[in-house]
């Protein structure tokens, strides 16, 4: 078996962003315009350094939202895809989304022919790509128009900050999202999709644990819903929420279904956490019967599909008896049709699939991860894959000596994940029998981790 080395998993870059030509260039030269450029508050100045699995990923869940569903969001939703575009190498798509946020952001705002503080991060972005891509000319042209927009403001106008927090958000920088929609809101309190954006950043590290949610922010959640009651999604997270402290909801839930299922397909409708909702708190059943629903009047959307595939996924895995085999049938099938049509963004539901085909074809769910492993996944993907592949090496295959081995890869990979504090929990209950022949073994690795910062 291999030596386990701590450098064998030091972070590393796997996507160069484009754009540090530039910062080198300005770290270099220093030339004026240049450091205009690296002053303009836009998507290329955020920091929104991430792997190319986390671009893809991204590309494919702004597409998921579509053009009716993003509404008050839109023009956000096309800077952000020009920018991932751009990122990763399609230059004219990013040009293309750029100048579709522009309308958007226009007919949003109801001015149509003139600009406003709403167009300064858009054109910041086209100042910066256009210069990024040799067209000097046109990056003045938006460089000034920056300048008339800002007339010399000191304080970040909300507009920007309302944009930079959504953004933040989508990069998983909450903390930092909430502060700049806080000060967007209290500049701006009218706003009302601001004050919801800042109430579901403060709710997106609960969705899924529902019960550690604050009587504050459960406060806050019903406030923001009355404000904005068009908004579904809020409207399935709040249900969700008060049925975690033990309230009836499932008359409130069905109803909410037939208004999401009447919408516009959009991963921003609430069909996601309405089926989380069912699935936890209502009946399993009922939430497949939605999917199947929802996948009858939209039977080309690849989101409906992927939203069906997680309810049959985890009516699989929490099903303990012999599996119906028409819901097995269904099951793999949606999973696979998700894999086919998110190819650069579903290593979850490749895993998902492995570990449903390990109930009843071990040959196969071994093919599944031996392609998963040969892969070169960032940090955070290798560290699930590590972790859920330890798993299935030790209940599955009964290999424990091999399981511990891609533990110990996985708690190496210095990313803070839930994977990562996950094997380390699980090396530590074995490190706990001392009668297990790698307790001494995996104490003093984890002593190791321990002394390198893990």
């Amino acid at each position: 078996m291999t030596e386990f080395k701590l450098e064998e998993h030091k972070p590393k870059r796997l996507l160069v962003f484009k754009d540090d030509r530039l910062k080198m260039s300005a770290a270099q030269s220093s030339s004026p315009e240049e450091s205009k450029l690296e002053a303009l508050e836009c998507h290329f100045t955020w920091d929104l350094n991430a792997s190319r699995s986390k671009l893809c990923f991204l590309r494919d869940s702004l597409e998921d939202i579509g053009a009716e569903g993003g509404s008050s969001w839109l023009g956000h939703i096309y800077n952000l895809q020009g920018f991932v575009h751009y990122q990763l190498g399609c230059e004219e798509e990013a040009l293309r989304f750029l100048s579709r946020a522009t309308e958007a952001f226009r007919q949003m705002r109801n001015a149509v022919s003139d600009d406003g503080p709403w167009l300064v991060v858009n054109y910041s972005n086209l100042a910066y790509l256009h210069y990024l891509l040799g067209d000097q000319s046109k990056s003045r042209d938006y460089l000034s128009k920056v300048d008339s927009l800002l007339n010399a403001q000191e304080e970040l106008h909300p507009e920007i900050c309302a944009e930079k927090a959504w953004t933040l958000m989508q990069f998983d920088k909450r903390q930092l999202a909430t502060e700049y929609f806080h000060r967007a809101v209290r500049m701006q309190p009218d706003m009302v999709e601001w004050q919801t954006g800042r109430v579901l950043g403060l709710v997106e590290d609960y969705k899924y644990r529902m019960k550690s949610l604050g009587d504050d922010i459960l406060e806050k959640m019903k406030i923001a819903k009355e404000h904005d009651p068009d908004n579904l999604h809020l409207a399935a997270l709040y249900l969700q929420a008060r049925a975690a402290r033990g309230q009836q909801i499932e008359d409130e839930a069905r109803a909410l279904a037939r208004r999401i299922l009447r919408k516009p397909v959009s991963s921003y409708g609430g069909f996601e956490p309405l089926l989380r909702l069912f699935r936890k708190y209502v009946c399993m059943d009922e939430a497949i019967d939605l999917a199947e629903e929802a996948l009858q009047r939209h039977p080309e959307s690849r989101y409906m599909k992927r939203c069906a595939a997680i309810c049959y996924k985890r009516r699989m895995f929490a099903q303990k008896s012999p599996h119906d085999p028409k819901i097995l049938d269904r099951g793999i099938s949606l999973c696979e049709d998700v894999v086919a049509l998110y190819p650069e963004s579903s290593l979850k539901m490749q895993i998902s699939l492995a570990e449903i085909y390990a109930k009843f074809n071990q040959e196969k769910a071994d093919e599944i991860f031996r392609e998963l492993l040969e892969k070169d996944l960032d940090p955070k993907g290798t560290q699930m894959l590590f972790n859920i592949y330890a798993s299935h090496l030790f209940y599955i295959k009964k290999q424990e000596e091999e399981s511990i081995h891609y533990l110990k890869k996985a708690a190496m990979i210095p990313t803070t994940t839930y994977f990562g504090q996950k094997s380390i929990a699980q090396l530590g209950k074995i490190a706990e029998k001392r009668r297990h022949p790698k307790s001494h073994e995996i104490q003093e690795f984890l002593q190791s981790l321990h002394g390198n910062g893990f």
